[in-house]
């Protein structure tokens, strides 16, 4: 599998494609305006302790408070031994006993804010670097699970010999496995005067105050998504080619050897048909080669996928037609996922199947696609109606919310009521008023499509209504307004 990364960049906006034998699987944007926070350490404030709940909100100087849930505390048992924090199982100690009103928090955000609701926080700190995660608050030595188990015992060793005894835990990142001492030496040494700089700053700046920020999407580009498998890198802005390359040399020399500058006359994403695909990406719709066609639908709580054969008549027989569908779906599914950034609860309608070893082979399809996914995901069997549940770990907004809002005109219900149903919302409004007021005459303002209707279909309505409240009504057409809009004007 060849993978290749695009990256255009503008002052206001980065955008990240990762191309997989020239297909888009993912795509990631970052805005100066909005860049994310996960990872962001600030220096927060107690706002509210909420002990039926066992969480907290804290103040960290965003728009809404963040939420701080009992099992995201960390505390020191009595005899001083390491920090612990208790997963699965009661805590030790009841979150209003640990925290207090208006106490100042070292926090880190482990999720961002999404929808309604604000970020999650922890105040286990942890410190990505090149090669390692450090635990500064942990004395845990641990090795990334995506390691083959043979070398886990000796790379964990290692690291505990050059960890020292200075305090804090690590964890070797899969892109440590191959490193020297000399580069995992480097890389504790930065983190550590990372760390340094970070309880330096918790010490002299206000609550509310952030003290570390996570490195910008471009930089991350290099230390979390270069894999094996990537070809190149190619950058269209000359400043950050050379900031990344700078970036790379110091530390992650192989990643910056696959750096690219794109000096082409079209632009990088136009040349390999991306804004194409991010329009597609914002539908409900989603064609297969096929003829078939997935319908997305995504709403706060969960997210569903419905399965279609369209066209698509190619197989021998019905049964062939649905199994060749719905192992195209399992592939494209598993890339919308990606794609879209889709997480939380996530429903899959796949055409129904008689045959048991059908249903396996979509299951397995679907499974092994999914575990090319670098967010964690978990997918259940098909259930007594037909439907394969799973998850998909949430960490930021998903593209759709990124890139775009409700409807103004529909306020995102994606439906608006029909011309005629305005129209008898208006008649009844009339009524309302003509009861409580005695005005000299009733205006109408609407939308052109319902202004039509009363002038055309609903006229003879229009004429008995007035005469039955004994006062003229008169129309008045606004292009302005939504086809929901009205006012009614009391002349």
């Amino acid at each position: 599998m060849q993978q290749d990364i695009l990256i255009n960049w503008s002052p206001q906006e980065a955008r990240v494609a990762i191309m997989e034998n020239g297909a888009i699987q993912e795509l990631h944007v970052e805005r100066a305006l909005e860049r994310g926070l996960v990872g962001n350490v600030y220096l927060g404030k107690v706002a509210r302790v909420l002990p039926g709940m066992q969480s907290a909100f804290i103040d960290i100087g965003l728009e809404r408070a963040a939420f701080l849930h009992v099992a995201d505390v960390w505390h020191r048992q009595p005899d001083g031994d390491a920090p612990f924090i208790a997963k699965g199982s009661a805590p030790v100690t009841p979150i209003e006993k640990q925290i207090f009103e208006g106490q100042a928090l070292m926090v880190q955000v482990i999720k961002e804010p999404i929808g309604t609701k604000g970020a999650r926080l922890s105040t286990q700190i942890s410190i990505a670097g090149r090669l390692l995660v450090f635990l500064p608050q942990d004395d845990h030595i641990g090795v990334s699970q995506k390691i083959p188990g043979g070398q886990r015992d000796e790379l964990r060793a290692r690291l505990q010999h050059l960890a020292g005894t200075q305090g804090g835990g690590f964890i070797l990142r899969t892109n440590g496995e191959d490193a020297n001492d000399a580069e995992l030496a480097d890389d504790i040494g930065y983190l550590r005067k990372a760390w340094a700089r970070i309880k330096d700053a918790s010490t002299r700046l206000p609550p509310q105050s952030v003290l570390h920020q996570d490195l910008s999407l471009l930089q991350r580009v290099l230390r979390d998504m270069v894999s094996e498998s990537t070809q190149t890198i190619r950058v269209d802005s000359r400043e950050q080619f050379d900031a990344l390359k700078a970036f790379g040399a110091e530390f992650m020399p192989m990643a910056a050897e696959k750096l690219q500058h794109y000096k082409g006359e079209r632009p990088i994403f136009d040349l390999f048909s991306i804004e194409e695909e991010i329009a597609k990406a914002l539908g409900r719709r989603v064609d297969l080669k096929s003829g078939g066609y997935l319908i997305v639908d995504q709403t706060e709580a969960l997210t569903t996928f419905d399965v279609n054969t369209g066209g698509f008549v190619g197989a021998r027989n019905f049964d062939d037609t649905i199994f060749k569908t719905n192992l195209e779906a399992s592939q494209a599914i598993a890339r919308q996922l990606r794609l879209r950034n889709l997480g939380g609860i996530i429903i899959v309608d796949f055409i129904d199947m008689v045959r048991e070893d059908h249903r396996d082979a979509v299951l397995g399809e679907f499974r092994k696609q999914l575990a090319k996914d670098r967010v964690k995901t978990m997918a259940g069997g098909f259930s007594q109606l037909g439907l394969v549940e799973m998850t998909r770990k949430r960490t930021r907004e998903s593209l759709a919310h990124m890139l775009c809002e409700p409807c103004p005109t529909c306020e995102g219900k994606g439906i608006v009521k029909t011309p005629r149903s305005v129209a008898y919302d208006i008649f009844r409004e009339i009524l309302r008023e003509a009861r409580q007021f005695n005005p000299r005459e009733f205006r109408v303002v609407a939308s052109p499509k319902v202004i039509e209707l009363f002038l055309d279909e609903e006229s003879q309505h229009l004429a008995g209504l007035s005469e039955f409240i004994g006062k003229p009504v008169s129309l008045q057409s606004e292009a302005a307004m939504g086809q929901e809009q009205y006012d009614i004007v009391l002349l």
